[in-house]
Order: C-alpha cells, then structure tokens, then sequence
C-alpha cells in the first residue's frame, strides 16, 4: 500500500503514541526499537509471529499476531508498511479515526531529524553497505544511530539510537522512499533498473536518482561506485551541478581505488589508493568482487567524514557480515550451506561469484526463489542466465508478496534460461520438495546456496535437518 508522505514531516518525539501495521518486517521493526529507545510509545501488528516481535515486546512494544481494527484504538500516529493491503481493517480504521498515517519513509525521517544523515543508496549492496559503514565507524570510536534492511551479525539487530550526531541509513528506492531524506552525506553503489512495477521504465527509474541529488545538504557530499555505468552517468551530472563528488571504484578514473583485489575461498583482499597515495590494505572476512566495493564506498565515506583509514580497514576487516547476505547456516558431512538475498541477476552473478570462491574445488548447487510477479516478468531470462555460473540449479516458483500472480509467470520462465546442461537443472513448483532436491544433488566438499527475497530463507535449516537424518542411518547402518 502506498500511503502520501505528509506535507509537514514531524520529529518522532512529536507524534505521540505510534502504531506499526507490518512492525514485523526489516524496515519497520528498525525504526520502531529507535522509537521505543527514545521512550516513545509503541504498539504493533504483523500477521505472524516472529522472534522480531518477541525482540519488541521485550523492549516495551505492545505486539500484536494479525490484524484488527481494535489494535489502533489510542494511538495518534499509524505506520504503514507497503506490503500491507488497502483494505487491512487497521488501515481502515486508522482513516475513519483520522489518525495521522505515515509511510515507512516519512516515520524514518521522523527518527532522523536533528541528526547529520549518510544515506546509502542503489540498486544491489545497500544493506551490505550500511552494514559496513556502521561498524567501520564503530570501531572508530564513534557511536552512530543506524537502521539497515538487516540484521548485523555483530549486534543481532537492525537499528540502534546513538549518542553520536551521525545517522547511518539504508535509502530504499523501491517505493520512492529515498526521496523524501535529507542526506548530509549521500552514498550511491549502482544504479541499475529495478521495481518497474513502481517506475515503469528504466528511464523513471534512473531519473528518480537524479532526484535524490537534490536531497543532499549542499554543505555534504555524494560517494558514487564509478565502475558501474548507471552511478558514473550520476556522478557525472552531480559534477555537473556543482556538488562534492567522491568517485570510488577499480576504475581508473577514481579517487578512491581499490588494486590488487584477491578473492581467496572466505576472505578478500585490496589495496586502498586514495588519490595517488597508498593508505595501506583491507582484509574482508567475506568473499566477493561486490562486496569489496561496498567496503571501499563504506571507507571512501568514513575518509572523508574525518575518520583515520586504520580504524576504518579494522572495523571493516572485523565485519563478519549481515543476516541473508552471504549468510553461512551450517556444515554437515562436508556440505556448507549459505543463504543469500540476492533477487535480481546482477544480485546473483556477485553471489554466485563469492560461491565459487567458496566452493573451490567442489560444486556450487544453488535453489532459486524468484521474487515478485512483475520482476519475473521482466528479468526472469537474465537471472536465468546468471544462474548459468552455478552447477547445480533447482529454480522454484515465484515468491508472490504484495502482486497478485499473472498466468504464465513462473519460475519456469527463469529455470527454462539457465544455460546448464537439462539435468542439471529443475524448475520445482512445491516449496516442500526443493530441499530433496539440493540434498540428492550436494556432495561433500559442495556450497549449497539459496537465493532469494522470499521464504526461501527457510530452506537452509531444512538442508541441514535432512543431511544429519542421512549421515545418522548411515552411522546406525553396521554395512
């Protein structure tokens, strides 16, 4: 559900009691621990439960299983999520009462005024990003506010109230919620279309990040990954305009560079090269090219918001990464399995690259869960190719969220592009037989993946589940 962002943007101090209709989910649960941090009232709803529900009653949310027009009663100000439905009778009675309704976006900002703001931008690599840049400056002696998309492993948690002025953001620009910040420091990764079914046309979709150029503090400036074509193009109309522009990337037209990048099974490596001077080299706990230049934007920021480049390579270097990217679930017989959020094909390739990495001499299988009707639709041939790069592919049925299914869009339409010999691949409607698949295709010494935005995250502890039922009757077994 899309609700309008109110003219007048209130302090989160100022909206009295706040209810979250979703206060489940990644972005809402974050800003709702800010709030409660603060001592502002806060209740909830989600339609199931969730350890992030327990996490909120235990810092003092009042939390609700389903939703129910009774659960608005006394609150002043009503947040939204977008994958709520029009007709959620807490939404409906929120209107009838006249309450205050804010989108995600708008109680963000609400959490983040008085406060200088770095907001981490673009296509692929914003969680990663705001992850990284979080901790790096934490292990700089700064304490920054922050909400992520997910969670830290460091912390657990997806938010945090500060002490420090600095606020680290995730700036999400599915729903146009980036555009409505006020960025002292804005951080760009890429810019590759994306959510059509919001922007209709690549064309919108780039637009809207010249858009958010305005947002930034004409005081602060703008971090942008050059060696992606879309970013450069930006980079260049920000020059353009006037603004601070950081370029990092592998490109040599960079002022924050990356060299001699090594990826070697769990871990990366680079050197840092700022302008000409060598500052010295960063060591990654995980693997993968994109998650090399989403630390180098997280130092390239740092850098120039004053902190010293040990602190930061050390923080970056302690980073051991965030729930659902690249996220290792367990080891059984030999068999290590990763979870991973990846949903679009330039997400994939950069996943499946830090697979193989892992992978080494073993095989990388991977089961794929498409995400949304719409961007099946559209990119479902090229995230079929891009799951080319692995050995085994089990691709299921689409992950429908907040669409309504359209017929003949399946994860048939990416299983039938996979570049992989027919054995070697299945399109699996039934979520419940996808994890037969990857166990009778998994060897010792294999990297089992899944991918995807949806429920697919489950399949991992079922993996696991099913492999220590084998290697237990084969132990039971005297032959």
């Amino acid at each position: 559900m899309r609700v309008p962002v109110p003219d007048v943007l209130l302090p989160a101090d100022r909206l009295g009691r706040v209810h979250f209709v979703g206060i489940g989910g990644a972005g809402l649960s974050g800003i709702a621990r800010i709030m409660l941090a603060r001592g502002i009232e806060v209740s909830g709803s989600d339609a199931k439960p969730s350890a992030t529900l327990e996490a909120l009653q235990a810092l003092g949310a009042r939390c609700y299983v389903g939703h129910d027009a009774a659960h608005v009663q006394g609150a002043d100000s009503v947040v939204v999520s977008t994958a709520v439905r029009e007709d959620n009778p807490e939404v409906v009675e929120a209107g009838r009462l006249g309450l205050r309704l804010l989108p995600r976006s708008a109680a963000l900002e609400s959490v983040m005024q008085g406060r200088r703001v770095v907001a981490v931008a673009g296509t692929h690599g914003k969680t990663t990003t705001t992850s990284m840049l979080t901790v790096a400056l934490q292990h700089c002696g700064a304490d920054p506010s922050f909400a992520i998309g997910g969670e830290l492993n460091e912390s657990g948690s997806n938010a945090h109230d500060g002490t420090g002025d600095l606020f680290v953001a995730e700036a999400d620009e599915s729903d146009g919620a980036f555009l409505v910040y006020s960025p002292h420091v804005a951080l760009v990764t890429n810019v590759e279309a994306d959510h059509l079914d919001n922007y209709g046309t690549p064309e919108a979709y780039r637009a809207a990040f010249v858009e958010f150029l305005d947002r930034i503090d004409p005081a602060g400036f703008l971090v942008i990954c050059v060696d992606d074509s879309g970013a450069a193009d930006l980079a260049d109309t920000a020059r353009a305009r006037g603004m601070t522009v950081v370029a990092v990337g592998e490109s040599t037209g960079a002022d924050v560079r990356a060299e001699h990048v090594e990826l070697v099974g769990s871990s990366s490596t680079f050197t840092v090269v700022d302008r000409g001077r060598r500052l010295g080299d960063v060591r990654l706990q995980i693997p993968g090219r994109h998650y090399v230049l989403d630390a180098l934007a997280a130092l390239a920021s740092g850098l120039r918001l004053g902190y010293p480049f040990a602190d930061l390579a050390r923080g970056l270097g302690a980073y051991s990464g965030t729930r659902r990217r690249m996220e290792f679930k367990g080891e059984v017989g030999g068999i290590r399995v990763f979870d991973s959020y990846a949903h679009h094909p330039k997400e994939i390739a950069g996943d499946l690259e830090a697979a193989r990495s892992l992978a080494g001499a073993g095989k990388v299988v991977v089961a794929f869960q498409p995400h949304m009707v719409s961007r099946t639709r559209i990119f479902g041939a090229e995230m079929g190719a891009a799951l080319g790069a692995a050995d085994e592919v089990v691709v299921m049925d689409v992950y429908v969220a907040r669409e309504d299914p359209e017929p003949g869009v399946t994860g048939a339409l990416v299983a039938d592009a996979v570049p992989l010999p027919s054995e070697r691949v299945v399109f699996e409607p039934s979520w419940s037989a996808t994890a037969d698949h990857l166990v009778a295709r998994a060897r010792p010494g294999d990297v089992v993946l899944t991918l995807g935005a949806g429920d697919v995250t489950l399949l991992g502890p079922a993996v696991l589940a099913q492999l220590r039922a084998l290697e237990q009757e084969d132990t039971d077994d005297p032959h």
